[in-house]
């Protein structure tokens, strides 16, 4: 990491279909060794299969996913005096969407189906309704940053 001065912001392109930034994003993060096309493949099968299965829109149903799953408060470890704390702090609204992002994708890949569209399909429609491994653990980071609640006077 520079100490000179912050890496930019690379210009990301909405995708093609739905000229959504977000889903761009998400794709950019599900993709393996630059095969974008097998990523547009996966996302937009998924996309699919949402809209079939719940009758409604698939773009909503996956903003409703990735809200339920970000999370608002999480722990950073902080040493003071030579004891470690997990401090609670508020996540910023970029790391939000990157987390809810990575949490999604990483509960898919650890599901049963066959075809990883099913398995994101299937995760997308259980975050949406506020089920699914991926909102567990929003759940758990919110359990932890409440229960070090008592340290948040070390907040830096």
């Amino acid at each position: 990491m520079s100490r000179r001065h912050r890496a930019e912001k690379r210009e990301i392109n909405p995708d093609p279909k739905f000229g959504d930034l977000v889903v761009t994003k998400f794709m950019n993060a599900i993709m393996y060794d630059g095969k974008k096309s097998t990523a547009e493949t996966i996302v937009y099968g998924a996309f699919d299969s949402v809209q079939n299965k719940s009758r409604q829109d698939a773009i909503a149903v996956f903003h409703q996913a990735l809200d339920n799953i970000a999370p608002h408060v999480e722990v950073r470890s902080r040493r003071v005096g030579g004891a470690t704390y997990q401090v609670p702090v508020d996540v910023r609204p970029e790391r939000r969407q990157a987390l809810a992002i990575r949490w999604l994708i990483g509960a898919a890949r650890n599901r049963n189906e066959t075809t990883m569209v099913d398995r994101l399909s299937a995760e997308l429609l259980d975050a949406s309704n506020n089920r699914g491994t991926a909102v567990k653990k929003r759940e758990d980071t919110h359990r932890m940053a409440e229960a070090n609640r008592a340290f948040s006077h070390y907040r830096w």
